[in-house]
């Protein structure tokens, strides 16, 4: 048996050919993060929120995070899931929460705002999300449309957090003396 060994490099590419081959467009999740985002930050740019969600989909666990629930999607579009697994998937059951589960161990890395804003991402589904979220259409978006909501909450709290930092920084510099005395 050939020795398994990671290779981080085809873990992300996979992950970016399933989300193109899926049609999502890491446009499309930094326009949700311009959504969660604009109402907050007059200032902030579709350039900011794309290089955040770049960084939320660099670490391994989101990495991770996609392939799996891409492939559960998949399965349920090739129907086999053994059933009651199957129908769950396939109609996006309400009451199975494990699409859910699975997009909160995104959020989790991002702390409590990132919590809220996957709530109110799954609510309202804006954007790409109700687009993915619809029934009926030739693929399964079952987990999908979850994990693109935590990505894009995640980001969406990566900005808050950073541009909080920001402020304190600048307001801690305009604080210090400037003639050179200490007080």
């Amino acid at each position: 048996m050939k020795k398994y060994s990671l290779d981080s490099r085809k873990v992300e590419q996979a992950m970016n050919d399933w989300l193109h081959k899926r049609g999502v467009q890491r446009t499309d999740i930094a326009e949700l993060v311009m959504y969660l985002q604009q109402g907050y930050y007059s200032d902030l740019t579709l350039e900011e929120c794309l290089a955040s969600v770049e960084k939320v989909l660099a670490k391994r666990e989101v990495q991770n995070a996609v392939l799996t629930g891409i492939q559960l999607d998949l399965l349920a579009d090739q129907g086999k899931l053994f059933s009651p697994l199957q129908d769950m998937i396939e109609n996006d059951e309400g009451l199975y929460g494990c699409d859910e589960v699975l997009a909160l161990s995104i959020v989790n890395i991002y702390g409590s705002i990132g919590f809220t804003n996957f709530g109110y991402l799954d609510k309202v589904k804006p954007g790409i999300i109700g687009k993915l979220n619809k029934k009926g259409g030739p693929m399964v978006h079952t987990f999908l449309d979850d994990i693109v909501g935590a990505i894009a909450a995640s980001a969406a709290s990566s900005i808050a957090h950073n541009k909080q930092k920001i402020a304190e920084e600048k307001n801690a510099r305009q604080a210090e003396p400037t003639d050179g005395s200490e007080i």
